[in-house]
């Protein structure tokens, strides 16, 4: 049998995890002296510590490595951190591709993208065509003058999200068709075009444009090129979310507009 300072150097360990092992009742010592407590192994425990070492260097826990130990099938867990680390590698890869689109693209130092979480919303909506983006101006706060006298007691969700779907799928500079939303914290009767209904949660491309409407164009090219280049595609059509604009903003090139676009690995 080996004392606890041979074994370790045996087993390429060090003592503290030997110890460590003992504790949580991974890999107890054959033999505990009950005068010195000295700890003895022995040749057994080498392949035994071995074992674990395997288990350790593919990222398994110690509670993970005990349920194997202790009969639990040994596939299902391995099969589960192979899972985990395909997903890593995914990552990664997607992380890795993002730093060369940085890195090749001009575009870089207007626009920047960030893939985001948007949550579930309750909004009212309504379906319209507009000539231009300046029409905005005169279509959009009426819907809200006529929500606000249907429904006075209607309450916008917190933090207030406003925003504009375009139903063509693409940036137009004329008669586009749009559906104008706002969240709300509950549904209520439909009334004329207005209609409230739920926004399902997705996963987006998010890109900042800052300035005047007319150049929202760069930021769809920037998206869209993106989207391609990074393995994914457009699963929805794009939403623009009005941050700052004419209401509390003094020039057009202080406006913020986020360019939102659910997306799918392909």
């Amino acid at each position: 049998m080996f004392r606890i300072g041979e074994f370790s150097k045996i087993g390429k360990t060090t003592i503290k995890a030997l110890r460590y092992y003992d504790e949580v009742g991974l890999l107890k010592p054959e033999e505990i002296d009950k005068f010195t407590s000295y700890r003895f192994y022995t040749t057994d425990q080498l392949v035994q510590l071995h074992q674990i070492q395997a288990y350790r260097q593919v990222g398994l826990s110690i509670d993970e490595i005990k349920l194997i130990i202790s009969g639990h099938n040994a596939s299902a867990i391995l099969q589960k951190r192979k899972a985990e680390i395909i997903n890593t590698i995914a990552d990664e890869a997607s992380q890795l591709s993002r730093i060369e689109f940085i890195l090749q693209g001009d575009n870089a130092m207007n626009y920047s993208a960030t893939i985001k979480e948007l949550p579930g919303c309750t909004v009212y909506s309504k379906k319209m065509t507009t000539p231009s983006y300046d029409a905005y101006f005169k279509l959009i706060p009426p819907i809200g003058e006529a929500i606000a006298e249907k429904y006075p007691d209607l309450k916008c969700a917190s933090p207030e999200y406003c925003f504009i779907v375009y139903l063509d799928g693409e940036c137009r500079e004329a008669n586009i068709n749009i559906e104008f939303c706002e969240a709300v914290m509950q549904t209520w009767p439909d009334f004329d075009d207005i209609v409230f209904k739920e926004i399902k949660p997705t996963t987006a491309i998010s890109v900042m444009h800052k300035g005047p409407y007319s150049g929202l164009a760069g930021a769809y090219a920037f998206a869209f090129k993106w989207i391609e280049e990074n393995g994914y595609t457009a699963s929805e059509n794009p939403r623009e979310s009005y941050i700052d604009g004419i209401w509390n903003k003094e020039t057009e090139e202080d406006w913020l507009t986020e360019l939102q676009i659910p997306i799918v690995k392909r």
